[in-house]
Formats: structure tokens, C-alpha cells, sequence
């Protein structure tokens, strides 16, 4: 599954919301300073898939806040 996502880092709270299809935007508390806000979203999308984290990668935008995730 490929998921089109939109970060919003160094929020308040961790929220993801479903917009439409596979689009999410998602809140993070962490900063996008030393791949903390991609680490804590590859975090929070193994939890609310309930997959293994080999399974989750980041294709494109690994220093953008437009991103494109594949989930397997």
C-alpha cells in the first residue's frame, strides 16, 4: 500500500487524520532536526497499521514534509 502523507512537525499532540484514499496528514511532536520527526513517523504508522517495522519505508521525501510511504 502507498500513502501519501503530509507531516506537520513539532506539534503539541500526535494525531493522524485521514483526509481522503490513501492521503493522511499527520501531527508529530518532534522537530525535523536529525531524522527525529521521520523516525517518530515511521513509529507512529507501525502502531496504527500493526505491522513490523522492515515493512514501512519512506520512497520519497525524507527531507520534505510531503512524503510517500510504502506500507507491505
Amino acid at each position: 500500500m502507498i500513502l501519501k502523507i503530509k507531516v506537520k512537525p513539532n506539534s503539541r499532540k500526535q494525531e493522524i487524520e485521514k483526509i481522503e484514499g490513501e492521503n493522511y496528514k499527520i501531527s508529530l511532536k518532534s522537530k525535523p532536526k536529525d531524522n527525529k520527526a521521520n523516525i517518530e513517523l515511521l513509529k507512529l504508522l507501525k502502531k496504527h497499521f500493526n505491522v513490523e517495522s522492515k515493512n514501512i519505508k519512506i520512497i520519497k521525501g525524507l527531507k520534505s514534509r510531503n512524503k510517500i510511504i510504502e506500507v507491505k
